[in-house]
């Protein structure tokens, strides 16, 4: 940075400002403003091989099960669906990594846990069902003070303009509104991160994939964590067994805010028993 491109340093007028104490919460800060940031992992590169690996035998066990002329017919052919009930134990750490809940924590006041995980595959030279605009609580057009939710999109490989990177719009969580072709052409942004980090955006950001020109499969999974006040995409509890997890894994999966079954239900669980 040059002294001709270098900010103001003081101000005046201003009775108060943001003083993150940390780069966690440097981050929460920026998703705050503009909707979106990247966060390290913080996972080794062993580790960042066994997540590859995980997710290359998963997607293959997955296609096998569900068939892939019926995937493709839904549109499904380049997504493996809640993860973390199928796959190996990498899926579980990306849930839980502690990087990620230091800023989530910072961002989502109380509780919050994991609506969905989703294996994504950007394919070479063609479409796929995440590359067109969108929120990840579609069909909605409000604005909260506070995020609702917050989507953590891990990059199992780099993420480059040449394979497809996310687009985001900045900001446009503060907005209802989908903003116009004109704006979208001026101010979509790409983002462009390494293998291992996380994309982290504002539930209600605008954003898509972009498109794969070269050879190879962009890989990555996707996160959407919330208040508990929404229903999971996919009952993650009723696919999963509790025995093998930890109380603080189980929550974050959504055990213990399941819809109670029956007023007796609800009255036990109210009591704790």
């Amino acid at each position: 940075m040059t002294a001709t491109d270098t900010p103001p340093a003081q101000f005046y007028g201003v009775l108060r400002q943001d003083n993150p104490a940390s780069r966690h919460a440097e981050i929460a800060e920026q998703i705050r403003r503009l909707g979106y940031a990247l966060l390290d992992s913080g996972f080794t590169k062993d580790e960042l091989a066994a997540i590859s690996d995980d997710f290359n035998t998963t997607r293959a066990r997955y296609v096998e099960k569900w068939n892939v002329e019926k995937l493709k017919q839904a549109n499904e052919f380049h997504t493996i669906r809640a993860a973390v009930t199928h796959g190996g134990p990498a899926f579980l750490k990306l849930i839980m990594n502690a990087n990620l809940h230091a800023v989530l924590g910072q961002l989502i006041e109380g509780k919050y846990f994991l609506n969905q995980q989703n294996g994504i595959v950007n394919p070479p030279g063609e479409t796929y069902n995440q590359a067109i605009w969108h929120r990840d609580l579609p069909y909605q057009h409000f604005t909260s003070s506070r995020p609702l939710a917050i989507n953590a999109l891990f990059c199992v490989d780099d993420f480059t303009r040449e394979n497809g990177s996310t687009f985001v719009l900045p900001a446009s969580h503060k907005s209802e509104s989908f903003p116009s072709d004109s704006y979208i052409r001026d101010h979509a942004l790409q983002i462009e991160a390494k293998a291992g980090q996380y994309i982290l955006l504002d539930c209600m950001t605008f954003h898509g994939g972009g498109f794969n020109s070269t050879q190879k499969e962009r890989r990555a999974v996707n996160h959407l964590f919330n208040i508990p006040y929404f229903k999971q995409q996919i009952n993650l509890p009723r696919a999963m067994d509790a025995a093998s997890l930890t109380d603080a894994e189980r929550e974050m999966l959504g055990f213990v805010y399941q819809e109670p079954g029956s007023i007796e239900d609800y009255l036990a669980a109210r009591s704790g028993k």
